[in-house]
């Protein structure tokens, strides 16, 4: 935690450090402080130093005690040739790169003042660190902070989807299959419905997408859920049809141990799930292609809203009749589907294909979409950041995982302005 206070003061307040000297007596002015590294490597790259006459550029190393350079083997390792300058606290060894030639190392005095507001901010107890100051930030820096959350959400779930699009051949296609089916389990059963995607490849329904009843049978089947079912006519009739095209692709079910009925809505049982996969599948031809056409919520609302067969209006698990209806996926579902899954299909396709339409018309769709309403999204709401669509939810969703949570404030656009003690 101390070293960041260094990496925090020589990004944020550099010009505190100017009029200080080297070991050696040399007056240390920073021009450009570089660039941030969260990777392995020096702390800070193509900075710019003037110390004594001399104009450098280059990289930037910091350390408590600048015997750690040694400790972490930096003296013989060439990454850290190019360092211009050591940062520390506590000059107790000068640092040598791996030529044997001493660095400039410049002590900071150790900022006690700032230290113990950093701890004070993250060692708070309430529901995220700023709740007493986040509502006199100005709407600059929270609309900025939202752009930057959003950003590497999107960002971050490309990355999810390059690494699906590669585990499935490069196909995708099947990726988006198998990340769709994923969302349509919502939060519950995502992890069967991933499964269920995974061991029943899209090339093998594609050969039955004419069929509702194969559909049914393989994906039911494959589900596990079959050898579970109370037994009726259609119930025996998947079974029957299922032994045939599981020997016929070598299949292997899931566990039907892994689904979850247990205080879920009966419009939202796993049953009923997999009977509007099946129909979403049997009723689009090229549902990814499509998906990638389309151009408002509308569009894909008229797509995904299909009904289920006709045995599935008719009942919610095999066996037990219900009263007879359509059975739709509904709105508030498709919005989640679209947000957690299409949405970043979209992007990601439209980032890796050059295609920057297809990035814009993802950002576009995000704040078409009204916002999200849960618990966190609630929260925040009480401390003045109320979101106005789903762009902003989805930004504030992940400045509450990978920033609040963890008290990363230190990297917080927000928590940066407050120790900086900006108005």
């Amino acid at each position: 935690m101390e070293e960041l206070l260094l990496h925090f003061i020589w990004r944020y307040q550099p010009y505190i450090l100017n009029g200080l000297k080297t070991v050696n007596g040399e007056p240390i002015e920073i021009i450009d402080p570089g660039l941030y590294n969260t990777d392995s490597g020096p702390d800070f790259s193509n900075a710019k130093i003037r110390i004594g006459q001399t104009l450098w550029a280059g990289n930037v190393e910091m350390h408590i005690k600048s015997s750690d350079w040694f400790n972490h083997k930096h003296h013989s390792n060439k990454a850290y040739d190019n360092v211009i300058l050591h940062v520390v606290v506590d000059a107790d060894k000068i640092a040598t790169n791996t030529s044997g030639t001493p660095l400039p190392t410049l002590v900071v005095p150790y900022p006690s003042d700032l230290a113990q507001e950093f701890h004070e901010l993250i060692q708070s107890q309430n529901w995220i660190a700023c709740s007493q100051k986040i509502k006199e930030m100005d709407t600059l820096l929270i609309s900025s902070t939202i752009d930057r959350m959003l950003s590497e959400r999107l960002e971050a779930k490309t990355t999810r989807v390059m690494e699906l699009v590669e585990t499935s051949c490069n196909s995708w296609e099947e990726a988006f299959y198998q990340d769709f089916a994923r969302s349509i389990g919502l939060k519950n059963n995502a992890l069967p419905f991933q499964l269920l995607a995974r061991y029943t490849p899209l090339k093998i329904l594609a050969k039955h997408k004419n069929n509702i009843f194969q559909l049914e049978a393989l994906l039911f089947g494959q589900s596990g859920l079959l050898n579970k079912a109370k037994p009726d006519e259609y119930a025996e009739a998947l079974k029957k049809e299922y032994r045939f095209l599981r020997n016929k692709f070598n299949l292997t079910p899931i566990d039907y141990s892994l689904w979850k009925f247990l205080r879920q809505r009966p419009a939202s049982f796993p049953t009923i799930r997999i009977a509007q996969l099946a129909q979403i599948i049997f009723s689009s031809m090229g549902l990814f292609a499509q998906l990638m056409e389309v151009n408002s919520f509308i569009d894909i609302a008229k797509l995904l809203k299909v009904s289920v067969s006709d045995y599935w209006k008719g009942h919610y698990t095999f066996g037990e009749k219900s009263n007879h209806t359509p059975k739709h996926l509904g709105i508030e579902t498709i919005k989640t589907i679209t947000i957690n899954s299409i949405i970043p299909f979209m992007f990601a396709y439209g980032r890796l294909r050059n295609k920057q339409h297809l990035e814009h018309k993802a950002l576009d769709l995000l704040q078409a979409l009204p916002p999200e309403n849960n618990s966190i999204i609630k929260k925040f709401s009480i401390y003045g950041l109320k979101g106005i669509n789903a762009y902003d939810t989805q930004a504030l969703l992940h400045l509450k995982s990978h920033y609040c949570d963890i008290r990363k404030c230190i990297y917080c656009p927000i928590g940066v302005r407050i120790l900086r003690k900006l108005p």
